[in-house]
């Protein structure tokens, strides 16, 4: 290995251990108690070096996110892709199951995306890929009338309200007596879509939930920066 192949290698083993020592960090302290001295102490360099990666504390909180969300999206973008031919509420089903356990073996990177306070930005809100996939996972339940004619947006922000609570509860109560945990995220993730499904027998026809899915639909392929 050349000189310049060394540096570049050093380089890069520096950025990630950035990145691990601070999202550490930013999980115990808050963003407005994390500062680059500390980060700089933690994995003892210079804060210089810091800053050759990254200008400032906002970079680098986000540069964290957009990583959380990309390792989220990768999950339950691998889900939608896997079982594209499988009955779509199935699909839905374990799409959603995905992201729960996504966020249980993965607390750190879950608080990154969706739980840590930082300071209220003025930009535009653009949704994030990962909502996208759940709305293309509605979106197809409608379109084979296994969903009731639903409107496809509020649908699938209610689906995300109610996975997004039982996550969220189960990595900051984790001493809570909960039920069977298995149990308890099957019971939310089935009593939130079976009460979406048509009924056998039922003549109710997803036309009005078809216009509305073709219309709203987001592809998981969006390039789309933000926070959903």
């Amino acid at each position: 290995m050349n000189a310049i192949a060394r540096r570049q290698k050093h380089k890069a083993e520096l950025k990630t251990q950035i990145l691990e020592a601070a999202r550490q960090i930013f999980v115990r302290d808050g963003y407005e108690n994390f500062s680059m001295r500390k980060l700089a102490q933690r994995i003892e360099y210079s804060p210089g070096s810091i800053y050759l990666h990254f200008k400032s504390k906002e970079e680098l909180f986000e540069s964290l996110v957009e990583e959380s969300f990309e390792r989220l999206l990768k999950v339950v973008a691998g889900i939608q892709n896997g079982h594209a031919k499988q009955d779509p509420v199935e699909s839905l089903k374990k799409g959603l199951r995905a992201y729960v356990d996504f966020g249980l073996r993965n607390p750190n990177d879950y608080r990154f995306a969706f739980m840590l306070r930082r300071p209220v930005q003025k930009r535009p809100y653009r949704v994030h890929p990962v909502f996208g996939v759940l709305r293309h996972m509605v979106g197809r339940c409608v379109e084979e009338q296994r969903f009731r004619a639903v409107d496809v947006e509020s649908t699938s922000q209610a689906l995300w309200a109610a996975i997004h609570g039982i996550t969220s509860l189960l990595i900051q109560r984790p001493t809570f007596p909960w039920v069977g945990r298995k149990e308890l995220i099957d019971q939310v993730i089935n009593n939130a879509v079976d009460g979406l499904a048509v009924m056998p027998g039922s003549e109710e026809k997803a036309t009005a939930g078809v216009r509305h899915a073709q219309f709203n639909r987001v592809p998981a392929t969006s390039t789309a920066r933000s926070r959903s």
